[in-house]
Order: structure tokens, then C-alpha cells, then sequence
């Protein structure tokens, strides 16, 4: 890290007790640089001058590192696996088991549409059965974030990977916004979380213990170390044969460590068993 950089790191760590230092290294430059290039600021040095003296320019950049991007169904191939295979098959293993509830943890939630994409899933292949229940955990650190995922309410575009027969299902349109009816809210629980917090799990969820785990398109923003401590925490709250879910661009982090991918591609892995 250049002695420009360690500067500004050290500013947001004295000034707003933000640690940038945890991040990727290449994604801290990517931001600064266009931050310099949106302000007009001639260099690095200037920059830096710049941001210390203008809590405006702070605010900014600092938001720019609560990473919130979602979709629902964001991966498809991941999404078609958990619809076609995983989920089903968690489905019959939990009833010859007379086991009676499925445990799910959206890790880094964002607006819900994570959360949501996975409850449309349970619904259709669960329904009424009063012999089998879901619970969706989702989390996140940015609280403004998790009351967009509280209110399911998005515009018409962000539910263009939603298909027409579970948009009418589960959503009614008012203008430009589509809302998520309470049908499909009742079995989950949104809440502010920072997976680098002391906390092993979402004080909510009472316990870990969950069959499945999303903790997608968040790992390549930190460095190896921060992302090995995600890792450990989030795969440390899987029940037995529980799976963990990361993203299309991160499955190469997970390979490396101690998971194996249980479908080619999919981004759906397992702990590998211990000889």
C-alpha cells in the first residue's frame, strides 16, 4: 500500500473509525481513483488533502464501501440448482428425518431479493404443508439496506429476473413499484448484522444450525485474511451436510480452502471431510 493510501487509511480509522485496511487492495485504489477523477483533484497527494478537509467527500467515499448491490435470482445456474436439486432434495430428507424446519442464512442480504428469490423457491415446493416449515434469516450491515428488504418494495426493473406466474403470485405492482405481500414476508426475518462482528450469528436466529448459507458477491471485496474470517464464521453456523453458497466470481476462494463444489459451476459447496 503507497504512503498516500496508508494516509487516507489512517484518516477514516481516526476520524470515522472505518478500518478500509480490510478491504481489497486493487478495489480501495479503483475507488480512490474515481473519486479522484469525479472531484477533479489533480493526483493521489491532492486527494487526500482533499477528503480530510471536506466531511461531504467522506460520507461519499465511505458509502461507497457498503457493498449493496442485489438481484433477485442473481445467479441463474445457482438458482436453477437450488430449485431443481438442492432444495427439493433438502425438502425430502428433512420429512423421512420427521425433522420439521429448513434453516437458511442470507449472509450479506443487501435489499432482500436474495431472501425473497429463496422463500418464492420454498413456497412453491413446501406450500401448505403444516408437517414442514422455512425459516430465511437475512442479514446485513447497512441499515438502510435492510429497511428497503423490510419493506419489499422495488421498482419494476429490479424484478425483471422474477418470472410473470411469481410476479403475480407474490408481488402487486403500483405504478413503478412492486410489492412483496405479507404471504411471502411471514417466514422471514430481516436484521442489521456485520459478519466481521463479535457475534458468531444473527443474534435473531437464536443458533446457527442452518442447512443452507448465502454469503455471495461479498468475499472478493476484502483481502485473503477478512475473507478467511467470513469464511470460518459463516461455515462454523452450518448444521451437518450444510451448504454454503458464495458467488459466480468467488467459487476460486472457496476451492482453495476447505470446500468442495457439490454441483460443476454452481457456486454451491460443502466442507470437505476431514481424513
Amino acid at each position: 500500500m503507497s504512503e498516500i493510501n496508508r494516509n487516507i487509511v489512517e484518516l477514516f480509522m481516526n476520524k470515522h473509525g472505518m478500518d478500509i485496511s480490510m478491504f481489497d487492495e486493487s478495489f480501495v485504489n479503483k475507488t480512490i481513483l474515481q473519486r479522484i477523477e469525479f472531484t477533479g483533484c489533480s493526483d493521489l497527494s491532492d486527494y487526500s488533502r482533499f477528503v480530510a478537509e471536506n466531511e461531504k467527500e467522506a460520507t461519499l467515499f465511505t458509502g461507497l464501501f457498503q457493498v449493496s448491490h442485489s438481484e433477485f435470482f442473481r445467479n441463474q445456474l445457482t438458482f436453477s440448482v437450488l430449485e431443481s436439486i438442492v432444495l427439493p432434495e433438502m425438502v425430502f430428507l428433512k420429512k423421512n428425518n420427521n425433522s420439521k424446519e429448513i434453516r437458511i442464512w442470507s449472509a450479506a442480504c443487501a435489499g432482500g431479493h436474495e431472501s425473497y428469490s429463496l422463500a418464492m423457491i420454498l413456497e412453491n415446493l413446501i406450500g401448505d404443508n403444516e408437517k414442514m416449515r422455512y425459516r430465511v434469516f437475512g442479514t446485513d450491515r447497512d441499515e438502510k439496506q435492510v429497511n428497503i428488504a423490510l419493506s419489499g418494495v422495488y421498482t419494476q426493473e429490479s424484478v425483471g429476473n422474477v418470472t410473470q406466474k411469481q410476479f403475480k403470485k407474490w408481488f402487486v405492482r403500483s405504478g413503478n413499484l412492486c410489492a412483496v405481500i405479507p404471504e411471502l414476508k411471514k417466514h422471514i426475518k430481516f436484521s442489521v448484522f456485520d459478519l466481521l462482528s463479535k457475534h458468531s450469528t444473527p443474534p435473531e436466529s437464536i443458533y446457527g444450525d442452518f442447512d443452507l448459507v448465502l454469503c455471495a458477491n461479498i468475499l472478493f471485496y476484502y483481502k485473503p485474511g477478512v475473507q478467511k474470517v467470513i469464511l470460518e464464521k459463516v461455515s462454523d453456523s452450518l448444521a451437518e451436510g450444510g451448504l454454503l453458497i458464495t458467488g459466480e466470481t468467488e467459487r476460486e476462494i472457496l476451492k482453495a480452502g476447505k470446500f468442495k463444489e457439490v454441483y460443476p459451476q454452481s457456486a454451491i459447496f460443502r466442507k470437505k471431510i476431514k481424513e
